[in-house]
């Protein structure tokens, strides 16, 4: 199993201790050293104010934090959780990942969603309803860029006559594709490199519009549908890497954290395929974070790789 944490801009207004150099870096260091895996920022570029008064969150552009990311970190992952891909031109997401790639050292994991904020569409001028159509265009126009010189592509949305981008990722890097639908997962067993399902109690997957997923029943009646699809789609299910995170045994930095019920849970979802756990921490204050990051190491990270 490996680890990633998201940066904790999980609340608005944000809190001003987070949006600094000095915060990242030592986020960043401190999440490396406690033996997490990954590194992650969210995207809403511009959510609507009625959206953020009714519980959701500030973010960074994720592609600028995690640059910053890699300047001060040496084996982390950098990946956006996650990355509403019909937003963006895919050729600038492209670029964009190949460029944050390259200058660290190949750690770069693009993980993408369609999102289901239609205010924040309709401000960044995309069409919502034809966002599974830019989606899956821009997962073919991403790697044929990436892999070709002189690329032609001659799509719905997106052209290219002869286009050349350097520099190309070798090798190119993992796609995770997010969201609970069926049709996510079917993406992922047809392209995807990875699925990053999330959870959500009846109240979110109505605001969200996906279904449902609270339990690990849940996610192992999803997975046996995914584990179908990849092979029939020909490919082997232990080359498709699944995040998915526990909370069972509380807190890791409270007196009463039950270890074994945490690596107990864990155990169980790699049984299910599950190859990445994904971690919260508070985001009450820079130093609860930190003691959080070095908790979960101590607590979770360490004992479940003895």
């Amino acid at each position: 199993m490996r680890y990633s944490v998201t940066y904790p801009l999980i609340s608005h207004p944000a809190d001003p201790s987070f949006l600094s150099q000095d915060a990242i870096t030592r986020f960043a260091r401190t999440a490396e050293a406690a033996g997490f895996d990954g590194i992650s920022f969210t995207d809403h570029p511009v959510p609507t104010h009625r959206w953020l008064q009714a519980g959701g969150h500030d973010a960074l552009d994720p592609f600028v934090a995690l640059s910053f990311c890699a300047a001060v970190t040496e084996r982390i992952r950098l990946i956006p959780n996650i990355l509403v891909l019909p937003y963006r031109n895919p050729f600038v997401v492209a670029k964009a990942v190949a460029s944050i790639d390259a200058l660290s050292g190949g750690r770069f994991t693009l993980a993408v969603a369609t999102g289901y904020l239609r205010g924040e569409y309709r401000a960044l001028g995309v069409d919502f309803e034809e966002r599974n159509l830019l989606f899956d265009e821009a997962i073919e126009v991403m790697r044929g860029i990436w892999t070709t010189d002189d690329y032609a592509h001659e799509g719905q949305h997106f052209t290219a006559k002869g286009q050349t981008a350097n520099p190309k990722p070798d090798p190119v890097p993992p796609i995770w594709i997010g969201g609970n639908s069926r049709l996510s997962r079917q993406r992922v067993a047809a392209v995807g490199d990875g699925w990053a399902p999330f959870p959500a109690d009846p109240l979110l997957a109505t605001t969200a519009k996906t279904p449902t997923l609270q339990t690990v029943d849940d996610l192992a009646e999803m997975l046996d549908e995914l584990w179908v699809w990849v092979e029939e789609a020909g490919r082997d299910p232990s080359a498709i890497d699944v995040a998915f995170g526990t909370s069972a045994g509380g807190d890791p930095t409270a007196a009463d954290f039950d270890a074994d019920a945490r690596l107990e849970a864990l155990d169980q979802l790699a049984g299910l395929g599950v190859t990445w756990s994904g971690m919260g921490v508070p985001s009450t204050s820079l130093d609860d974070a930190l003691a959080a990051l070095e908790a979960a190491g101590e607590r979770v990270i360490g004992p479940s790789r003895r």
